[in-house]
């Protein structure tokens, strides 16, 4: 686990599915109020790319993702990955993020 030995699940709300869980800290990384997930802790392979691009003036450029439930639902536009981000944040890089207060998402931050 991670240093504080905390715990994140994510789960998608209306079906219960499990997104992702793992250790707070280089496992799930809480930056801006956005979790960015390695891919060793996605409990999903429902994220699809969309082709869609973003910039972002000090991280640089993202693809959004779509997320496709086991149950048929799909989250349009939900997540992203940095394709080519700022060195200078390495936790961000080539990692799934989701918003932390997204409606259709609930986060567990469990204590150690």
């Amino acid at each position: 686990m991670g240093k504080s030995g905390r715990k994140i699940r994510i789960f998608h709300t209306s079906s219960g599915e499990l997104i992702a869980e793992g250790p707070v800290g280089w496992g799930i990384t809480a930056f801006e109020g956005n979790y960015y997930i390695s891919s060793k802790y996605l409990k999903t392979d429902g994220f699809k790319f969309s082709g869609v691009p973003g910039i972002c003036p000090y991280k640089f450029i993202y693809f959004w993702y779509h997320l496709k439930l086991d149950n048929g639902e799909k989250e349009t536009m939900i997540a992203w990955k940095y394709w080519l981000p700022n060195p200078i944040f390495p936790f961000i890089a080539f990692r799934i993020a989701v918003p932390a207060t997204h409606p259709s998402l609930q986060v567990e931050v469990m204590p150690n």
